[in-house]
């Protein structure tokens, strides 16, 4: 059964006067990933240590990794450096016909709204966007919107202003049964939202590293399911083709790839500072668990919510809403400067849309919740 993590704030650089409650804005590296990263800027101030081996050694061991935490195959996952990145891939490999729609939520993250728009613009298709159902249950309103005229569905695993969830085993068969497409941006929730891609089946899901899984900048990694690993990729990279490993024979082109996913990966995936950093923060998020990640948090913003509703705040309903991610509302809107306010003692979150996201992860303190909540009680 999965149990509450105490605070693992000792594997994290976060002085104590700061109350980092802000992981749907940007995760902060554990220790672990800086110190490899540190290392990894050694190995590069010495290039002569760096081995053509090395191209290909770390991005193996990242990719293997990630499979192991959404259930998949390591051959099933391509490295890129960004969810728009992996949003266009899928726009580019999947088919949407005139007069079909490609859905769409409201208040959808740009990167998963434009290379919708492009789609729709070259292939006569239209986007649909699913409104804010007023009782929070997008579950609901995404399966009422399908139909056998629906192409693809673009979806989060939980809503990126609120986290409002989406329960994307139902939605995905709903949609295999009308021949339709499913492609998630799961940025906002993978590595503390659980997910099994075998259950899920996405044609296309991809995620930025720097959020929930902890990890660096400009990285991030795509599952790209077996039916399309002979789809076109963004890139034509020298190291994405099949005997790449042969540094003298690259002279010898070859029109034919390395095996599965690996098309699709960026150039210069091989990245010698974030993918150490990458790795060590999945290591990190495996070795802690994503359904413990997942209690620990529910548990948290739960208790969030409740204090907040005596203060007159609303939020999505437990049931409803990932229990990593908590927006708060307000009657009037979020007053204005209330983030600046907050920030001035020292207590981070962040406005999206109408809410007032507090996104806390496993190196909070019970301390820092209630510095947040009594800083929230004076500011209303």
């Amino acid at each position: 059964m999965p149990a509450p993590i105490p605070s693992q704030r000792h594997l994290f650089d976060i002085p104590a006067d700061i109350a980092w409650l802000n992981c749907a804005y940007m995760g902060p590296l554990p220790r672990a990933a800086v110190a490899a990263g540190e290392r990894a800027n050694r190995a590069k101030a010495n290039p002569w240590t760096i081995g053509p081996a090395d191209f290909f050694s770390a991005a193996e061991e990242a990719r293997g990794l990630f499979a192991r935490l959404i259930g998949a195959m390591a051959d099933d996952i391509a490295i890129v450096p960004s969810a728009s990145y992996g949003m266009e891939t899928a726009a580019l490999n999947l088919a949407a016909r005139p007069g079909s729609r490609i859905l769409l939520l409201e208040e959808e993250f740009p990167s998963n709204v434009y290379p919708w728009r492009e789609l729709a613009a070259r292939s006569g298709a239209r986007i649909d966007t699913v409104a804010r159902p007023g009782d929070d249950d997008w579950t609901a309103a995404v399966l009422a919107a399908i139909g056998p005229d629906v192409a693809i569905a673009a979806l989060g695993h939980n809503h990126w202003t609120d986290g409002g969830l989406i329960d994307l085993e139902r939605v995905g068969e709903a949609l295999r049964a009308v021949g339709a497409s499913l492609a998630v941006d799961a940025t906002q929730s993978l590595g503390a939202l659980p997910l099994d891609i075998r259950r899920v089946r996405p044609d296309f899901l991809v995620t930025a590293a720097y959020k929930w899984l902890l990890g660096p900048y400009s990285l991030g990694f795509l599952y790209v399911d077996p039916k399309h690993h002979g789809g076109r990729p963004l890139e034509q990279g020298w190291i994405a083709r099949a005997g790449s490993e042969n540094f003298a024979g690259l002279v010898d082109y070859r029109d034919d790839y390395q095996p599965g996913a690996r098309r699709f990966d960026m150039g210069e995936r091989a990245n010698f500072l974030t993918m150490p950093q990458a790795i060590a923060a999945l290591r990190q998020i495996l070795d802690w668990g994503v359904a413990d990640i997942q209690t620990t948090l529910a548990a948290a913003t739960a208790g969030i919510a409740a204090r907040a509703s005596t203060m007159g705040l609303g939020s999505v309903p437990g049931a409803l809403r990932a229990g990593h991610f908590l927006g708060l509302r307000f009657p009037g809107g979020v007053p204005d400067g209330l983030g600046q306010r907050l920030a001035a003692e020292k207590i981070f979150i962040s406005v999206r849309g109408s809410a007032m996201r507090v996104t806390p992860h496993v190196y909070n303190t019970a301390a820092d919740i209630e510095r947040f909540l009594d800083a929230l009680a004076r500011a209303l």
